[in-house]
């Protein structure tokens, strides 16, 4: 079996399409068949069951997938392990975070890692929690952000700090000037919310559900920036985390805390436990930490000079 055949049919089992993993490879789509083909020889049992256009795994397919993940991890381990006795002075590093994370807390991180080894290749992408573990799993990823707790056997978790979510509304909103409000707030108020997808929406769906109501916003958003603007603009209010809404500092949005209950998300650094830990992994772990004590103590982050 050859590398790159494996590397292949890893591709085509997250398409299941030839043609569009053959794109995603970069070569023809006869190629592609015919090397699948020969892996399958190879093999001595089908991997796919081709029904018309459609695709499946058989379960020796579905068997070779596993012990695939297990292949490029190893090889991973090993690429880390060398470029580890080259210190710093190049690598990569793939991180996957939640959205709000993105926005206010690895800016600084990334600006203060980036100063320091500007040699490490930084890939960071906002995603939901499924896809950070789903990342992680299939070594996707190196590192996640995420909100815990993360109950999961193939992963660790270092806790990095709690953050109570708020109420933001406009600043002319009826509510603006309350000190405090309960979760109830959103059965007779409009708002602009997350999706069901996120862990966030979620949290609220469950507190929410457990007072005998759901919500049911005028608009669901994916990104942050789009709440707020929706929100700065009247449109309703929003529920989302203190340290985000104290670090854009909009001045036309007005937070406010929320009480009965309080309402407070986990956020941590996630990785797989059998996973090598280099060299770039280690220090961005201990500048993202090290950011987090300076957003707890209220402290301000100051950007690198060039």
């Amino acid at each position: 079996m050859e590398l790159k055949q494996l590397e292949y049919f890893m591709v085509l089992c997250e398409e299941l399409h030839f043609t569009r993993a053959a794109e995603k490879i970069g070569i023809a789509q006869p190629s592609l068949s015919q090397q699948i083909r020969l892996l399958e020889h190879e093999i001595g049992t089908p991997l796919f069951d081709r029904v018309g256009k459609k695709n499946m795994l058989t379960e020796a397919g579905e068997a070779l997938r596993q012990h695939g993940y297990n292949v490029f991890h190893e090889l991973s381990q090993a690429h880390a392990k060398i470029s580890e006795l080259q210190g710093l002075k190049r690598g990569s590093l793939k991180v996957g975070a939640l959205l709000t994370v993105v926005n206010y807390l690895l800016p600084p991180t990334l600006l203060a890692f980036h100063d320091k080894y500007p040699n490490v290749e930084l890939s960071i992408q906002g995603l939901r929690t499924g896809d950070i573990i789903n990342g992680l799993l299939h070594n996707e990823l190196d590192l996640g952000i995420v909100s815990s707790p993360i109950e999961h056997e193939d992963l660790n978790v270092i806790p990095l700090y709690t953050d109570n979510l708020c109420v933001a509304a406009s600043i002319d909103h009826p509510i603006a000037q309350e000190p405090f409000v309960a979760i109830d707030i959103l059965k007779s108020t409009p708002s602009v919310l997350l999706p069901n997808t996120f862990y966030m929406r979620q949290l609220i769906n469950e507190t929410c559900e457990a007072l005998q109501f759901m919500p049911k916003p005028v608009v669901e958003m994916t990104t942050m920036e789009s709440i707020i603007t929706m929100v700065s603009h009247g449109i309703g209010i929003t529920i989302l985390p203190k340290a985000y809404l104290d670090y854009i500092d909009n001045k036309q949005i007005r937070t406010i805390p929320i009480k009965h209950p309080i309402l407070t998300t986990e956020i941590g650094v996630v990785y797989r436990k059998n996973k090598f830990l280099c060299a770039a992994s280690n220090a961005f772990l201990e500048q993202i930490i090290t950011m987090t004590k300076h957003y707890q103590h209220g402290d301000t982050v100051t950007v690198p000079a060039e």
